[in-house]
């Protein structure tokens, strides 16, 4: 009778979702929720299209865009991701700064994010959420350049959307199929593909795209920065055959987006809702006549505490906590990506820093082969944070500014 319970009990397990593929390398999702109220529930029609994505081993197909050149991912499942080549080189031994414009960048953040990157083949973009001000931007032919698939960095603009549209609340239970349930805070730690999936067919992709274009995605981020090129948002929703706008929610399929897009939406998540121009300055004169430009005030202000919890859960126990490994100061909350195209890897991870002395967001987008992935990134970001944390940054920082408030009303100490 033992052995017929036991026979039973694995035969349970084994019908659990088998796929529940997390969207960047390594990571599982452990913290599903079952809650007895409202939940969001798939039609027959959706629930037989995650059905088939749970048991699928087909790898996906690419995309393309006719409006200009995207670098498309493509994700195999988990049983067959250990078989794809990378042949993308992570490391260069050229100095990817030639030729980068730092008249008017930090040089304390500069130099930070330069050490940070080291000899990896990538970019770096720090900006001053409160203003839009580019304070470091090192290898600017890359971070200039027309972009990459997003990978899972898109599920931020996701999150906001259906947070915006009331289809879920942070703990709201999102049914993955059969009895599993996953709430937004794990499925933005995890990066959970069939949970924004999910959501994307709930969406629309005309509301999707609505959100990611107020967003900013699909137009220049910067303000007269020379050389910028423009990242891609389809007008079109992804074919079904190829995974959909679900896909499209999951992976960002079909979409190319920037560092410095991908800079902008994050700083406007960590101001508040300010969707600011963002300017790079050049000379010191540009620095001491900054004047901020705001492109758009986003209505994002109630909801983002309601994002906050799984960008910080992200780095305290997801897929990002390998920052942790070098820095844990104060609070860090971001999202990790990681996806490929024939043979080149990439790795993004979109960050901002919680500090007494104001905010900081880091956008680290990696290109290579196996070792660049969006834990790197995040590890990296890490290091980033540490180096100013050893150069008393941001207490400089603050008082830096104090002084300069109160010379200009006159008073003195």
């Amino acid at each position: 009778m033992k052995r017929i319970a036991n026979f039973a009990l694995l035969l349970g397990l084994a019908a659990l979702p088998g796929s529940l593929y997390a969207g960047d390398t390594n990571t599982t999702p452990h913290h599903s929720t079952r809650h007895s109220r409202a939940h969001v529930q798939e039609s027959a029609n959706a629930t037989q299209h995650i059905s088939h994505l749970q048991h699928s081993r087909r790898a996906a197909s690419t995309a393309a865009v006719s409006h200009g050149h995207v670098r498309h991912a493509s994700l195999t499942s988990r049983h067959h991701r250990s078989y794809e080549r990378f042949t993308g080189n992570s490391f260069t031994d050229i100095d990817v700064t030639n030729g980068d414009l730092i008249g008017g960048e930090d040089p304390v953040v500069r130099q930070a994010a330069i050490d940070a990157l080291g000899n990896m083949n990538g970019t770096v973009v720090a900006i001053d959420p409160s203003n839009g001000r580019v304070l470091a931007m090192v290898n600017q032919k890359l971070a200039l350049a027309s972009g990459a698939e997003p990978c899972s960095t898109i599920k931020v603009s996701v999150a906001l959307a259906a947070l915006e549209e009331g289809i879920i609340t942070k703990d709201t239970p999102v049914n993955l199929g059969g009895s599993y349930h996953m709430n937004l805070t794990e499925a933005l730690a995890h990066s959970n593909n069939l949970y924004f999936e999910t959501l994307g067919r709930r969406l629309g992709f005309e509301r999707v795209r609505h959100y990611a274009n107020q967003f900013g995605l699909g137009e220049l981020a910067g303000y007269n920065i020379p050389n910028e090129q423009l990242g891609i948002y389809p007008d079109q929703e992804l074919p079904e055959s190829k995974g959909g706008v679900g896909r499209m929610c999951s992976f960002g399929e079909s979409v190319s987006m920037t560092p410095l897009q991908l800079g902008a939406l994050v700083s406007a998540v960590a101001n508040g809702g300010t969707l600011y121009y963002l300017q790079h300055p050049t000379t010191v004169d540009e620095v001491t006549n900054y004047q901020p430009r705001i492109k758009r005030t986003l209505d994002i202000g109630k909801i983002i505490p309601e994002i906050q919890d799984g960008m910080h859960a992200a780095v305290q126990y997801g897929t990002a906590r390998s920052l942790k490994a070098n820095f844990n100061q104060f609070p860090v909350m971001g999202k990790t990506g990681t996806c490929s195209d024939n043979g080149t890897r990439f790795g993004w991870f979109a960050s901002y820093a919680d500090t007494q002395y104001g905010r900081i967001v880091t956008v680290f987008f990696l290109e290579g082969g196996r070792p660049t992935f969006g834990p790197k990134a995040a590890e990296l970001t890490g290091l980033f944070y540490r180096n100013l944390w050893d150069k008393s940054y941001f207490a400089a920082k603050q008082s830096a500014e104090t002084t300069t408030a109160k010379t200009a009303s006159g008073v003195s100490e």
